[in-house]
C-alpha cells in the first residue's frame, strides 16, 4: 500500500470527524457557531495530511502522475486551503458544511482509486513545473464555478425559499448558514483573482516549456485556444468588475463561461492522456 493511500485514508478521517461535529451543532442548535482554535488546528492537520498525500501520489518520484482521483483531490485541497486562510479575514465557517463533506468523499476516492498517467517529459524542470501550475490553475477555476454556482443557489434560496421559517428542512438551515451574499461575492472575486493569476502563470510557463520542446511560443492547438479563450474570458470580468462594477449574475454567468473553455481544454488534454498514451 503506497503512502499517497494511507494519507488520503487519513485524511477522509479527519476531514468526516470535523464534519460530523459540525453538522450535529446544526442539528441540535439550529446554527453554526465560530470555528474555535481546535477545529481551526483540526483542519489544518487534515489539510497537511491530504497535502502529503497528494505529494506521494502525484509527486513521489522524479516523474508526474495525474489520475481523475487525484486531481479531484487536488483541487477540494486547494479550495479548502483558500478557505482556510479566508477564514480569518471573514466568518465563512457556514461553508464548511459542505466543503468538508465534500473533501472526505474525494479523499476516499483518491485512496480507492490512486492510479493515474505518468506525465511525459514531467521529468524536465521547466516542463514539471508548468504542469503543476497549470494544474492549480484549472483547481482555482474549479473552485470558483462552483462556489458561483453555490452564490446562484443562495440567491434563488433569499428570493424563493424552499420552506418557511418555521418547517425549515436541514438544507434549508444548511444554506441559512451560508455567509451572505456580498461576503461571498468578495470570496468568489478573490478566488478567480488568484486563479487568473495563477492562470496567467501557466500560460508563461507553457511558452517557456513550448520553446524547449518545438521551439514555438504556443502551439496552436485546442488546448492553447480554450485555455486563452478562459484566460481572456477571466480578464474581462476583473476589468469590468473594476471599472463596470459587475457583479451578481453577470459576473456568475462570465465565470462559468471561462470554466466552461477551461473544461473543454482540460478535456482534450486528459483524452489524449489517458487514452492515446495509453494505446500507444
Amino acid at each position: 500500500m503506497s503512502l499517497g493511500i494511507v494519507f488520503h485514508a487519513a485524511a477522509a478521517l479527519a476531514y468526516a470527524v470535523l464534519g460530523t461535529a459540525l453538522w450535529q451543532r446544526l442539528r441540535g442548535a439550529g446554527r453554526v457557531e465560530k470555528t474555535g482554535k481546535v477545529a481551526r488546528l483540526g483542519l489544518l492537520g487534515a489539510l497537511v495530511l491530504q497535502g502529503v498525500a497528494l505529494q506521494q501520489s502525484m509527486l513521489g518520484g522524479s516523474h508526474l502522475t495525474i489520475g481523475w482521483a487525484l486531481a479531484l483531490s487536488a483541487t477540494v485541497w486547494l479550495g479548502m486551503v483558500v478557505f482556510w486562510l479566508e477564514s480569518f479575514v471573514v466568518r465563512i465557517d457556514g461553508l464548511q458544511l459542505l466543503l468538508l463533506p465534500a473533501a472526505t468523499i474525494v479523499c476516499v476516492l483518491a485512496a480507492i482509486f490512486p492510479d493515474g498517467v505518468r506525465v511525459p517529459h514531467a521529468e524536465d524542470g521547466s516542463i514539471r513545473v508548468h504542469l503543476l501550475i497549470a494544474l492549480a490553475a484549472y483547481a482555482l477555476i474549479t473552485v470558483a464555478a462552483l462556489h458561483a454556482l453555490l452564490m446562484a443557489l443562495l440567491d434563488r434560496h433569499l428570493h424563493r425559499p424552499l420552506e418557511t421559517p418555521a418547517n425549515r428542512s436541514l438544507l434549508g438551515r444548511v444554506l441559512d448558514a451560508q455567509a451572505p451574499l456580498l461576503v461571498q461575492e468578495r470570496l468568489l472575486f478573490r478566488v478567480i483573482w488568484i486563479g487568473f493569476l495563477v492562470l496567467t502563470a501557466a500560460v508563461v510557463t507553457g511558452s517557456v516549456a513550448s520553446m524547449e520542446l518545438t521551439g514555438k511560443i504556443l502551439p496552436f492547438d485546442h488546448k492553447t485556444v480554450f485555455t486563452l479563450l478562459s484566460w481572456l474570458t477571466f480578464g474581462v470580468l476583473l476589468l469590468g468588475r473594476h471599472i463596470r462594477g459587475w457583479r451578481g449574475r453577470v459576473a456568475l454567468r462570465w465565470t462559468l463561461t471561462g470554466f466552461g473553455f477551461l473544461i473543454l481544454a482540460y478535456t482534450g488534454t486528459r483524452f489524449v492522456l489517458e487514452v492515446i498514451l495509453q494505446r500507444s
